[in-house]
């Protein structure tokens, strides 16, 4: 498919409502058409895995189309030098968040990536290196848990940052991560129990919510059978 017909077909299912929603939830909706996730996915799955039509939808700064781009794209293809121009482009959590989880969660840049990515100053860089983290630890099955153990050292480093998209990647991360087996999920809490002594408002909240879930029954009940 050629991308002037991929956005068109994004185009043809355009919706104010939908796009009064996305702005509701914090979107950025300035260049968007207001097309649903699972429409676009549908497209996605239309169309297959295509690098090349997948970095001409990135050109183009459409909402929508840099969603589709994210999942068509082939991660075996995506280079750092692609990486870092794309992760400069985030303006939005969703973009953030679908394109880690979908593209660059899988390619052999993504250990390297999350930690870049969490020291830097940007709000959607340095929340698209927590995504990461989160995303590893979801989709990297076969990794071993000191992948994940390199990642606590920088989690508990981060606490303080107040801005919104920031914290909740660094909860979503913690939280992710203490998930995956009963041992990270003991450091996880020894991580979170730090963090809660921090004089800080967000490093409060981060330590608190991510506690609430890895001390739940549900968690701790999965984690043990």
């Amino acid at each position: 498919m050629h991308v002037k017909k991929a956005v068109s077909w994004l185009r043809k299912r355009a919706s104010k409502k939908n796009k009064k929603g996305m702005a509701r939830f914090g979107i950025n909706t300035k260049r968007a058409f207001g097309v649903s996730v699972p429409k676009i996915r549908k497209l996605a799955k239309m169309i297959g895995k295509n690098q090349k039509l997948s970095l001409e939808l990135w050109k183009t700064g459409i909402h929508e189309a840099r969603l589709l781009a994210g999942f068509v794209g082939e991660p075996e293809k995506v280079s750092e030098r692609q990486m870092e121009e794309w992760v400069k482009g985030f303006d939005s959590w969703d973009v953030c968040d679908q394109v880690c989880s979908s593209l660059f969660d899988k390619t052999p840049f993504a250990y390297i990536k999350a930690n870049e990515w969490s020291k830097r100053k940007g709000e959607f860089v340095k929340r698209a290196g927590f995504a990461l983290m989160a995303c590893l630890a979801v989709h990297d099955k076969n990794a071993p848990n000191k992948a994940f153990e390199s990642f606590f050292p920088i989690i508990a480093r981060e606490p303080t940052d107040r801005r919104n998209f920031v914290k909740k990647a660094v909860n979503w991360a913690l939280r992710q991560i203490g998930k995956r087996n009963l041992a990270l999920n003991r450091k996880a809490v020894g991580v979170c129990k730090e963090i809660a002594k921090i004089d800080s408002k967000s490093a409060k909240w981060i330590a608190a919510d991510a506690l609430r879930e890895l001390e739940g029954k549900a968690v701790q009940k999965r984690l043990k059978t």
